[in-house]
């Protein structure tokens, strides 16, 4: 028999749950003030799709709606039919069960009206789901490539042509995470280099990826599409209104998969050429001559940008590593008088143990730098200094 003693105990710790539930209600209840709605982006109890600017998330959004009523009128009915046969036709009241057995009406009525039911809501959505699929036509086209754990955006066709980027977590919302501080409207949702688009522009999207399956979704488009490796993937927007919006990565990739946020800038026309200018003579004036040669402090100046931007993220700013992330402090590899292994690595990556490569995505002058970087700093101090001709070199062999 359950003691006295017993009781007590699970008593107390029933009313310590009850009180840290009712706790927590409260304060979903009363909101934490300083979390605002982010425009584009997540609200704030948000319970129903985000606001629509482009016309296929508005078509996407009528058909949930008109669904959503639809499954509800069919719930209140048959639950309502359910629940009135039973109070009504109880056996306390006198009721007794009637025998009987199949009925062919009943069975054709079953069958034919949900028959009904599915294909008016097909046909309903076939339209939405044929036109999410039509990229023809495009104004600009763009390639979402997914890495672990960002997105590469190449601007294929379309003003903008030749442009290039990869966009990541911001450093920052990083550091908030790890000190478990969240702060801010667009709290695991600020990258360094948002994807720009222009307004009133057919934007059409190839998605791909370098690793695992990723997914590009931004739900103010009404897009989501997977990016899967080895495979070419399209869907489109056009969105009718200026501002920033949000999306994420919606594929489960690995660890950091909660680091990986879409961030799309949405400018008018003009503005949009503007940036395009902008950043076509910064891709000029960032051009390096593989053939210059370098001196220490400013080639580790130039490695330490990079290796924040791209590196940082899987070994850490120390350069501990972190889980299968194998330590750069200390390492052989990076200690070994040979820079060879080492650029190899950086250049081809090691795919299977998650290291991406980096040949065509950081210029030659970018991964001397970040290699310098990674030989002369924490506990490595090589005093070795690798010039751009020596990734140009090991790039040929």
């Amino acid at each position: 028999m359950m003691t006295i003693r017993k009781l007590g105990r699970r008593a107390t710790r029933a009313a310590l749950a009850l009180s840290a539930f009712a706790t927590t209600g409260l304060a979903l209840a009363v909101g934490d003030k300083s979390v605002t709605d982010l425009p584009g982006g997540p609200k704030v109890f948000g319970y129903n799709l985000q606001p629509a600017v482009s016309e296929i998330a508005r078509e996407q959004r009528d058909l949930h709606n008109w669904m959503l009523a639809v499954c509800t009128l069919i719930f209140v009915v048959v639950f309502g039919v359910m629940f009135y046969s039973i109070i009504k036709h109880r056996k306390s009241v006198g009721h007794k069960a009637a025998n009987f057995h199949e009925s062919t009406a009943v069975e054709i009525a079953w069958t034919v009206v949900p028959f009904i039911i599915v294909v008016a809501m097909g046909a309903a959505a076939t339209r939405t789901v044929v036109a999410m699929k039509d990229t023809t036509g495009a104004d600009l086209t763009i390639k979402a490539t997914g890495y672990q754990w960002k997105w590469g955006y190449d601007y294929i066709k379309g003003e903008g042509e030749g442009l290039g980027f990869v966009s990541t977590l911001d450093t920052a919302q990083r550091d908030l995470s790890e000190q478990g501080r969240p702060a801010g409207q667009d709290y695991l949702l600020k990258v360094d280099n948002p994807l720009v688009v222009p307004v009133g522009k057919k934007i059409r999207i190839i998605t791909t990826a370098d690793d695992v399956i990723h997914a590009w979704s931004v739900p103010s488009f009404g897009v989501k599409q997977d990016a899967i490796p080895g495979f070419v993937r399209d869907a489109w927007f056009l969105a009718d209104k200026a501002g920033d919006y949000y999306g994420m990565c919606s594929e489960l990739c690995g660890k950091e998969h909660a680091f990986m946020p879409i961030h799309v800038v949405v400018m008018e026309p003009r503005d949009y050429t503007a940036w395009v200018d902008k950043q076509k003579k910064a891709l000029a004036a960032a051009a390096d001559d593989p053939k210059k040669v370098w001196e220490m402090g400013p080639l580790m100046a130039r490695g330490e940008k990079v290796y924040v931007a791209n590196c940082a993220v899987c070994h850490k700013p120390d350069g501990k590593g972190a889980g299968p992330v194998k330590p750069l402090d200390a390492s052989p590899v990076v200690t070994d008088k040979d820079p060879n292994a080492q650029i190899l690595t950086v250049l081809h990556g090691r795919v299977p143990q998650g290291m991406p490569a980096w040949q065509g995505k950081l210029s030659e002058t970018e991964i001397a730098a970040a290699i310098t970087y990674t030989k002369n700093s924490w506990s490595n101090h090589t005093g070795q200094l690798v010039e751009p001709s020596d990734v140009v070199a090991a790039e040929a062999k």
